[in-house]
């Protein structure tokens, strides 16, 4: 493997990561410099920000004909979300579970989940399927500006992501600055980490929707590693998880929307992707409800659970692409897990429902 190829990830994923917290900080704060409310820079600056890396990654990749990448970006973001980001939160510390989260926010991620498949099918995201997610993504964002005017906690806790200086207020020009600087660094970074992607991909034998399912979702992620780890290590346990759930909203909603929307020929919707990755994002999207509902917290044995099933998640990606003779095994080893995995919620879940 070529070492520029290494170079030219590692610094495309720091731009990226770095360029979206820029980008945030320097929007949030020439909102608030013009007076424009922190709830409205709370749902909308916070919201996109956190997404920025995957629809940077996503877009570029789109118009560069990786479309693999762009659907592996989205799909294994929000498979990384939930099983490696709030399995290592909730290892870090148990977390807690807003019940809106279990009436509102999962059901709406799970819809998502269930629109994108259907519109998957026919093996195209066009463009009129770009324009239809994007639609979701204003109805989304309109539905949390009504609810969050009745309930402050919640846009207080989407913007406590945000460190907004007072003093930067002052000066709208070094917060355009900072957004000039910030966007740069995602086009920059997004094209470096897809190329870098791609020369892995090739290098080591591995299709570019394994990459963009494992080492791009993870890179990507990142920003909601930071938020959410750091976030349940400090005690805002509800914002966490609220932060994960979100963003896989966004992800479908926004990076695919609108990477559909803007793509030449649209996003082609592999057919491994369309049999197991996308199911596998359903599956857990679905039993985030059974999850959350337990205590309305997640402790830390089930915050473990999470992370075996990303490894095992991983390790069936790279065993399937290289053919391995350990894959039959492994296999093996999930229909034993799965259903033990389904006792377990299904008692929890029981006895919930008894203590209510």
């Amino acid at each position: 493997m070529d070492v520029l190829t290494i170079v030219l990830f590692v610094i495309g994923l720091g731009l990226l990561t770095i360029g979206a917290d820029v980008l945030v900080k320097g929007a949030a704060t020439l909102a608030g410099s013009f007076g424009i409310a922190p709830l409205i820079i709370g749902l909308t600056v916070v919201a996109f920000g956190t997404s920025a890396p995957e629809l940077a990654v996503s877009i570029n990749s789109s118009f560069q004909g990786q479309s693999d990448i762009a659907l592996g970006n989205v799909v294994g973001s929000n498979i990384c979300n939930v099983l490696l980001i709030l399995g290592l939160s909730a290892v870090a510390a148990p977390l807690v579970v807003q019940r809106q989260l279990v009436r509102i926010d999962v059901p709406v991620m799970i819809g998502a989940s269930i629109v994108m498949a259907v519109l998957a099918l026919d093996g195209r995201l066009g463009r009129w399927d770009g324009a239809l997610l994007s639609t979701g993504l204003l109805a989304y964002i309109g539905f949390l500006l009504h609810l969050s005017r009745k309930n402050k906690a919640i846009a207080d806790a989407v913007l406590a992501e945000v460190d907004i200086d007072e003093e930067d207020k002052a000066h709208p020009l070094k917060s355009v600055a900072f957004i000039v600087v910030g966007l740069a660094m995602l086009v920059l970074g997004s094209t470096w980490l897809v190329d870098g992607a791609v020369m892995f991909a090739r290098s080591l034998g591995i299709s570019e929707l394994v990459i963009g399912l494992t080492i791009v979702s993870i890179g990507t992620s990142l920003p909601e590693l930071a938020t959410s780890v750091m976030a349940s290590i400090k005690g805002e346990r509800d914002i966490a998880i609220g932060n994960i759930v979100g963003s896989n909203i966004f992800n479908i909603f926004s990076v695919l929307g609108i990477s559909a929307l803007v793509a030449p020929d649209g996003i082609r919707v592999a057919t491994e992707a369309m049999q197991f990755d996308i199911p596998v994002m359903l599956v857990i999207s679905v039993l985030c409800l059974p999850l959350f509902y337990i205590g309305f917290s997640i402790s830390r044995a089930r915050g473990a659970m999470l992370l075996a099933w990303y490894v095992g998640y991983v390790c069936y990606l790279v065993m399937q692409s290289n053919d391995s003779a350990a894959l039959p095994t492994l296999i093996s080893m999930f229909y034993v897990a799965l259903p033990l995995t389904l006792i377990w919620l299904s008692l929890g879940c029981i006895k919930q429902w008894r203590a209510a």
